[in-house]
């Protein structure tokens, strides 16, 4: 597992990171996010010994990686945004560079045979790297991070270069290893962390601004009870009759979807569950509800939310343990 307690990194007088605390449980993937300078690459570079802390702890399986390096990075599998790669290695030559730099104990074969399969380099083991495309030199570094069978993965842009069937391929992957291992997943792709994550942090100006599983920080960002209902009838008497309903504080006919078909933005007050009596009065006016679903913020709706400024910070008291939400 990984357990960050009151983790800062100064520059002079600048807070990188400041006082962030988290934790990673076995077979948990946590997403980790945050727009550019917000602290969250610092972050990762000091959860694996890149560069040092100037206070709090960062434990690796239990081992602080300040006080026994050696030993922590044994326990890491890392993939930085640019993978350490050696170009002019052939895919195969270099992964049993890093098996022999890692003193890895595995049979050699059978598991460098299996880290080429999992991430589908085997076709191309025996190219020179500097010949390959970008996705999959991606792959070729994300192999080496699994080299060794690490029981933490750290995972900064892994998807960068893949076209849309690898990345899916690669996220099934690293949804199958978050099993059996703890993962910290960064992209700037959202819905990838929203499609693979058990949790996600939202790291701004340094500082940990929500730390909670996706459906969590939609709800608690948001202020808002919306529903979109899709009804077939007369507007203006539409909007008349959904207005009267108990709780709502706001309703709004959109634009025409279908002929004689409009979508109506319904806002209820807090407490109010307004589902029930939309079917009611449709039915009883005889029209017609085609569709009906939530307007809830989504996670790019959140992240913009939470980092531009709106002063929100949302922790949970069971994750800011490092609980599973």
């Amino acid at each position: 597992m990984i357990e960050v307690r009151n983790l800062t990194k100064h520059y002079g007088d600048k807070h990188a990171v400041n006082d962030i605390s988290f934790t990673v449980e076995d077979g948990e993937i946590l997403g980790f996010l945050g727009p550019n300078g917000a602290g969250k690459s610092t972050t990762m570079n000091m959860l694996t010994g890149y560069i040092s802390s100037t206070s709090g702890q960062a434990l690796i399986n239990g081992v602080d990686i300040l006080e026994d390096p050696i030993k922590a990075k044994s326990f890491i599998g890392y993939l930085p945004e640019l993978p350490p790669l050696y170009l002019d290695m052939t895919v195969k030559g270099y992964l049993n560079y890093i098996y022999d730099l890692k003193k890895c104990k595995l049979p050699r074969r059978a598991h460098l045979r299996e880290v080429m399969d999992l991430t589908q380099i085997t076709e191309v083991q025996g190219r020179l790297i500097k010949n390959l495309s970008k996705g999959y030199k991606q792959r070729v570094g994300l192999a080496q991070a699994l080299i060794g069978n690490p029981p933490v993965l750290i995972l900064d842009e892994p998807t960068v270069g893949m076209d849309p069937r690898q990345i899916q391929e690669i996220l099934m992957l690293i949804k199958k290893l978050g099993k059996n291992h703890s993962v910290i997943l960064s992209s700037h792709i959202l819905s990838e962390i929203q499609a693979t994550c058990d949790r996600i942090i939202i790291i701004n100006h340094g500082v940990v601004a929500a730390h909670d599983t996706t459906d969590n920080l939609a709800k608690n960002v948001s202020t808002d009870h919306r529903i979109i209902a899709r009804i077939e009838g007369p507007r203006q008497e539409i909007v008349k009759a959904l207005r009267n309903i108990a709780g709502i504080r706001y309703c709004r006919a959109d634009m025409e979807r279908e002929p004689g078909v409009f979508e109506y933005e319904l806002e209820a007050a807090p407490g109010y569950d307004i589902r029930r009596a939309l079917f009611d009065i449709v039915c009883e006016n005889h029209w017609y509800l085609l569709s009906l679903g939530s307007a809830e913020m989504t996670l790019e709706d959140v992240f913009l939310k939470i980092t531009m400024g709106e002063g929100i910070v949302l922790d949970s008291a069971q994750t800011a343990k490092g609980g599973k939400a």
